[in-house]
């Protein structure tokens, strides 16, 4: 059933982050014939689904040295794709530190509201009629943006990845709002992002019962100053200055499936054309 209070969602891919601390000791002085061997084997698992892709990224910082992204069409080829990586040789030299689970997602705050006035003008709201009135209309919008919810992996050098909640505490309750003041500070919140289309491509996925936060972000630029100037701006409308809530933010560079060896033998990885 639809609910005029509750933004409906579009998706499309749905992800897996995993996040890897190398051991390095394991493959330090393995000869470069070993290290194609053990690259070619990932590839070969994970690198060129059906439908889909993976990235990889090598991550700066204490978190994790390396972050795979599985982009894949459900839970099962998510399950799978995480089943071939555990099987291949280079898993034994890998540590899993931390992963999280999602879907991509469109929230449609204003389409919403105007679906439900558009629709309820020929049928009553809660009869069949309108549901599959709704539905149909749910599913034009579908294949409209079918390109942002099954989006190609950005070719940006950076990445920035990070869970977020909506706040729900006893005074700024995100959830306990009226639709229309969410729906005007999401408007709000996404103006700041429009200006810095071209400079930074964003992924929002929902998690909202597959993990512990409710929405990941993933972003990806060429130049990583972007991801701090955008998320600083955010800051300052109020979705962001009252109602958000940010979980750990990892960070690093994006590098080709067969530059994988390279980042095996020590060197940085390229983001290849």
């Amino acid at each position: 059933m639809h609910n005029p209070l509750i933004p409906e969602t579009l998706e499309g891919w749905s992800l897996l982050h995993l996040m890897y601390r190398v051991r390095w000791d394991r493959l330090r002085g393995q000869s470069p014939e070993i290290l194609s061997r053990l690259a070619d084997e990932v590839r070969t698992a994970i690198g060129q689904p059906e439908a889909g892709a993976t990235a990889f990224v090598q991550m700066l910082g204490h978190k994790a040295d390396l972050m795979v992204i599985c982009f894949r069409r459900s839970f099962d080829d998510l399950a799978q794709a995480q089943l071939a990586l555990s099987r291949t040789e280079l898993h034994e030299s890998l540590e899993l530190t931390t992963s999280y689970v999602s879907i991509v997602e469109l929230g449609m705050y204003d389409m919403t509201a105007k679906l439900h006035e558009q629709v309820g003008a020929r049928h009553r709201p809660g009869s069949d009629e309108f549901e599959r009135a709704f539905d149909a209309e749910m599913e034009t919008q579908r294949q409209r943006v079918m390109g942002r919810l099954f989006i190609d992996v950005p070719a940006a050098r950076y990445v920035c990845f990070y869970p977020m909640n909506k706040r729900r505490g006893e005074v700024f309750n995100w959830y306990a709002e009226s639709f229309e003041r969410r729906a005007a500070m999401m408007r709000e919140h996404g103006m700041i992002g429009r200006h810095y289309a071209g400079k930074v491509t964003q992924i929002i996925s929902g998690s909202i019962g597959y993990d512990d936060w409710e929405w990941g972000v993933d972003l990806f630029a060429q130049d990583p100053v972007v991801f701090k100037k955008l998320i600083y701006e955010m800051r300052f409308d109020e979705a962001s200055a009252r109602f958000a809530e940010f979980g750990p933010f990892y960070t690093g560079v994006q590098f080709s499936a067969s530059e994988l060896e390279r980042y095996l033998a020590g060197s940085v990885p390229a983001l290849l054309a």
